[in-house]
């Protein structure tokens, strides 16, 4: 291909990258989303090929690492995808160290620099963006992937001096960073990426697990800036672009995320952030609740006129969204006018719930965001509060002593009834006990939430 029709296949797979992020905005639009971006990145990898020499090579690294990726993705189940993002991102970072190494190593052959010459300035700073991102990436990306897994807990990992060990480092990496960029050669650099590995370890180990969504969205952030950095050195202007959509989407995510948690921007970037949400109440004093059975909950739905749902991760642990939906279609046959309230953060990663109500084909206009629904829940007879917890603690709105006060909630109490499925009365991801449960109008409906679902839906049908 001459360069001029390069250039104009990797324009129409940017737009088509574009169209992608539109598309991708709203669940009524994604599936076409995903339908540009499968087609965008078909143009930009045939034009690439059509550009590269040793094609046969390229061709087998696909094969393997495409046979590798779908066996992963048949495995996967939908409770696991948030740490699959994770080792994702951890891949792209690494990706982007080994790149720069080996542009480094043979710059020729990258056709940066020609035989006996020494690197342009432009490229060294390349060299040097590329690696330092990469290098947080990978490892940052490990710590989430082990927390998000349970490999590795959950707590945060506080020590004093943290964030002075960090800014220590940060400007040391910087340093060994200029000296690489006047005298380049392999002390500086190697020292550099080693203390960039160290630092993306020390950024996520302070994070406790309620704000893991945070992460997911700020590493994906982070590979996509890796990956703006490995089309520099590759001179590839499609990745540059892709990379920079990725980074810049994954950004403006990760400050949505921050607004949802009432978490500052800044904080989350320097790894500050999440120890004080997990400082759990193991020494609550016992409270009052009452119980009740699946018969109860279907006997308080069938007789309301309204009934909003809200999921979270255990929805999600019990695999628990067809059964759901079966019973939504349930309630709805009888007049029931049933919604789900979706708050930014439920689940492990952005969009956890929304993709897990996809999945089970529960219809989009019955999945509502919390800013949209929060103003009806005083005119709601039931709320089903399913396998979620934190997110719909009053003591964000009313303890100012709570580590979650101000934090954005689904205002769930408000409603004449709620019902809470869960499998105890353990705390959530944030360590935290939930006022919810103890209200005068809350009921708790204990046992796994796929059986309890199953046993209202049976109920119903009487």
């Amino acid at each position: 291909m001459s360069a001029n029709s390069v250039a104009l296949a990797y324009l129409v797979a940017a737009i088509l990258f574009i169209l992608t992020l539109k598309g991708l905005s709203s669940p009524l639009t994604a599936r076409r989303g995903n339908m540009f971006g499968m087609a965008g990145m078909a143009i930009a990898v045939l034009t690439t090929l059509s550009v590269t020499h040793n094609v046969m090579y390229i061709l087998l690294a696909i094969a393997v690492g495409g046979s590798i990726g779908a066996i992963v993705a048949k495995r996967i189940q939908m409770t696991e995808m948030p740490e699959l993002v994770a080792a994702m991102h951890s891949l792209v970072g690494l990706a982007a160290v080994l790149v720069a190494m080996s542009a480094f190593h043979n710059p020729v052959a990258y056709g940066i620099a020609l035989p006996g010459e020494m690197l342009h300035s432009s490229n060294r700073i390349e060299l040097f963006i590329g690696t330092f991102v990469g290098a947080i990436t990978f490892t940052g990306s490990i710590i989430a992937f082990g927390k998000l897994s349970g490999k590795v807990s959950g707590r945060p990992l506080r020590f004093p001096g943290q964030h002075w060990l960090n800014l220590a480092l940060g400007l040391a990496a910087i340093g060994f960073g200029v000296v690489f960029f006047l005298n380049p050669s392999w002390t500086p650099f190697l020292i550099m990426t080693a203390i960039a590995l160290l630092l993306g370890v020390l950024l996520i180990v302070p994070i406790g697990g309620a704000d893991m969504p945070v992460v997911v969205s700020m590493l994906n952030s982070y590979s996509g800036w890796a990956a703006a950095g490995i089309g520099f050195t590759l001179n590839n202007n499609m990745l540059i672009i892709a990379g920079s959509l990725v980074g810049s989407s994954g950004a403006i995510l990760s400050y949505i995320m921050c607004k949802a948690m009432n978490r500052a921007f800044f904080n989350v970037i320097l790894g500050g952030f999440g120890g004080e949400a997990e400082a759990a109440v193991g020494d609550a004093v016992q409270r009052t609740y009452r119980s009740g059975s699946a018969d109860d909950a279907a006997f308080m739905m069938g007789n309301a006129d309204s009934v909003i749902i809200v999921p979270g991760y255990g929805l999600a642990v019990a695999r628990a969204q067809h059964a759901i939906n079966e019973m939504s279609k349930m309630l709805t046959e009888q007049g029931v006018r049933v919604r789900y309230a979706i708050h930014p953060v439920a689940g492990r990663m952005p969009g956890h719930m929304n993709v897990l109500l996809a999945e089970a084909e529960v219809p989009y206009d019955q999945v509502v965001e919390m800013d949209e629904i929060n103003s009806d829940f005083s005119d709601t007879d039931v709320v089903l509060v399913i396998g979620a917890n934190d997110v719909v603690n009053p003591a964000a709105k009313t303890d100012t002593s709570s580590p979650i006060y101000g934090m954005p909630i689904l205002e769930a109490y408000k409603a004449r009834t709620i019902l809470i499925v869960k499998r105890s009365m353990a705390t959530g991801y944030a360590g935290l006990d939930n006022d919810l449960f103890y209200l005068d109008k809350s009921m708790m409906v204990f046992g796994d939430a796929k059986k309890v679902v199953e046993d209202i839906s049976k109920a119903l049908q009487h």
